[in-house]
């Protein structure tokens, strides 16, 4: 196995600059895994794939309004900070631009003064920076609020008209740096549909960040260094999902993220989905053994990533390379705005 093998071409012009109005009027691939059939629907035909008894599985993080820009106290020097995690209080790891001469006791000014950060640490492994912040007054998540900016992925381009366009209709905590994107399909009235007609919905959370997305580097991809992501199943899920299992029912995970989360809760040795926090390097490439989701909810993912590799180990790198270039043909949107394949 080689990067190579997920490597596609991927034409700029599809890729998706803004998301469909109304979210639930995507296009929708459905992806038959035993059959190899490829199906093309709208979002909202979701529906009738799914079966009373199934329990829809959705990670609830929400996207923080993690870029800050600012400038050196020192040199006035313009300073832009990504929030990457909360280390510990209010010292997070950042990404900087340009970082190259930001240094240990290193003061970095946002707005007026109201929010001040020190550079604590210069992380080897990724070149991040570690940043202790102090405000002038109230809370560090209110100064963030007042003066950070959603951190839209590179190649969107074009302004976003709406910022909760980017937010899933069930987000809550505030954790990520980029939305689960795959959640971003779902309305309120069809989560409710979804409901009525027998199906259960359960929430976890993982925290995405930015290496989720990261495309892979190394020839081989086992070479590769994924970074660890804050998850949590919490106990409710945890019962949903054992209990749909236990009576034959399907777990139908929305997103990757979601995959990432239950699949790493998964004890092999009872079978069952633990109660379970903590952070997760769960790297899945094929030959990997899923435990816990039967079907998956996913959008198309760049060219050599992480996420590819996990679809295609769900499905089979053959068969998602042909929905991929059947997706081409059929001029789908790509990408975190862009449409959906359902894999059965």
């Amino acid at each position: 196995m080689r990067t190579d093998d997920f490597d596609y071409e991927l034409p700029s012009g599809l890729i998706a600059q803004h998301p469909a109005e109304p979210r639930d009027a995507c296009r929708l691939m459905v992806v038959d895994r035993a059959s190899g059939q490829l199906d093309h629907r709208v979002f909202r035909d979701v529906l009738e794939y799914l079966h009373p008894g199934d329990v829809l599985v959705v990670n609830q993080t929400r996207v923080l309004p993690a870029r800050l820009h600012g400038a050196k106290d020192e040199t006035g020097g313009a300073v832009e900070v990504l929030l990457l995690r909360r280390a510990y209080e209010d010292a997070w790891e950042c990404l900087v631009k340009p970082g190259r001469r930001l240094k240990p006791g290193a003061r970095v000014v946002f707005g007026d003064g109201e929010l001040t950060g020190l550079v604590v640490d210069v992380l080897e492994d990724s070149g991040a920076r570690l940043i202790q912040f102090h405000t002038r007054s109230g809370s560090f998540l209110d100064a963030v609020h007042r003066l950070g900016e959603l951190p839209l992925p590179p190649y969107i381009t074009e302004p976003l008209r709406d910022p909760a366009a980017y937010q899933t209709v069930y987000a809550t905590d505030e954790h990520s740096v980029a939305a689960p994107t795959a959640g971003l399909h779902f309305t309120s009235e069809l989560l409710d549909e979804v409901q009525h007609a027998g199906m259960h919905l359960a929430t976890v959370e993982l925290d995405v960040g930015l290496d989720t997305f990261r495309p892979v580097s190394a020839e081989d991809p086992h070479d590769h260094h994924i970074h660890t992501e804050h998850f949590r199943v919490p106990a409710h899920a945890a019962e949903a999902v054992n209990d749909a299992r236990a009576r034959g029912s399907r777990v139908i995970a929305v997103g990757t993220t979601t995959v990432r989360a239950l699949e790493s809760a998964f004890d092999e040795e009872t079978g069952l989905v633990e109660a379970a926090e903590g952070l997760t390097d769960l790297f899945i490439l094929p030959g990997f053994s899923f435990g816990v989701v039967d079907a998956l909810v996913t959008n198309y993912h760049m060219p050599r990533s992480t996420l590819l590799m996990m679809v295609s180990a769900f499905a089979g790198r053959e068969l998602i390379m042909r929905a991929y270039d059947a997706a081409r043909v059929e001029k789908y949107r790509f990408l975190s705005f862009g449409d959906a394949m359902l894999i059965l």
